[in-house]
């Protein structure tokens, strides 16, 4: 009896170290084809008591309200022109989905912060996202409980802008710090330090005019067109809630 229970405790399922092995080996086959995505939904769990309070959400809608101001009459005639025209995508007060900044990597290259709000809320890649002072960067990655933000001092970003006060279009293109640059399309333009920056109205990535930042300094020895570092009026390392702003044909 005693060599029939050695047999028997001998085969391969009963061997608890190459149990552990194969458990071991699928966690990392699931965590390859998963993308990670599952930690950050179960940090979204974890994080959840240390979210932003509805005070900094009050806060936050009180910063649109002023940043209403900057926006001219005359540009609102235009961008409804244009969009009509050249059926230009447009964004309404339904598509706005309030979030809250649940992590975020603002010092390095790369530049992205987390927000608590995914797939299930209806967010998608490509969504322009919002802070207190105007665009801070674009969805670029989502799970079911969250969602990655592409900051535009990204290395990664682009996106089309122009100069309101003469009517110049140009790419704001990120460069890994704080400051990124603005490249225009032509040599000799009359540009300014302090000229306010907005999304250009013939962006089909991102809604029209909304508020990105002021021209620091203007390089005129680029060569062959004039390029520009922009100060953003959104700082992503102060913020804490953001919007989701949803886009529509």
């Amino acid at each position: 009896m005693n060599k029939t229970r050695r047999i028997t405790t001998s085969r391969w399922w009963n061997n608890k170290n190459l149990w552990f092995l194969l458990i071991f080996l699928f966690l990392i086959v699931f965590v390859r084809f998963s993308k990670s995505l599952i930690y950050r939904d179960i940090y979204y769990f974890l994080s959840k008591p240390f979210w932003p309070g509805q005070f900094q959400r009050e806060l936050l809608l009180e910063s649109y309200d002023k940043e209403l101001n900057t926006k001219l009459k005359q540009l609102e005639k235009d961008n409804l022109r244009l969009r009509s025209l050249l059926s230009l995508k447009k964004t309404t007060d339904d598509l706005k989905i309030d979030s809250s900044v649940i992590s975020r990597n603002t010092g390095s290259w790369w530049r992205k912060i987390i927000l608590n709000k995914g797939s299930r809320n209806g967010v998608t890649i490509g969504d322009a996202v919002v802070g207190p002072g105007g665009l801070i960067g674009l969805i670029d990655d989502v799970s079911i409980f969250t969602s990655s933000v592409k900051l535009l001092t990204s290395s990664e970003s682009q996106v089309g802008a122009w100069v309101q006060r003469i009517n110049i279009h140009g790419l704001i293109v990120g460069v890994g710090n704080d400051s990124p640059k603005m490249i225009f399309y032509s040599k000799d333009i009359d540009i300014k330090v302090g000229d306010l920056i907005l999304s250009s109205p013939a962006s089909t990535l991102l809604p029209p005019n909304i508020p990105i930042g002021i021209i620091e300094s203007i390089n005129q020895d680029s060569r062959p067109t004039t390029t520009a570092n922009v100060q953003l009026l959104a700082n992503p390392q102060a913020i804490d809630w953001v919007q989701i702003l949803k886009t529509k044909i």
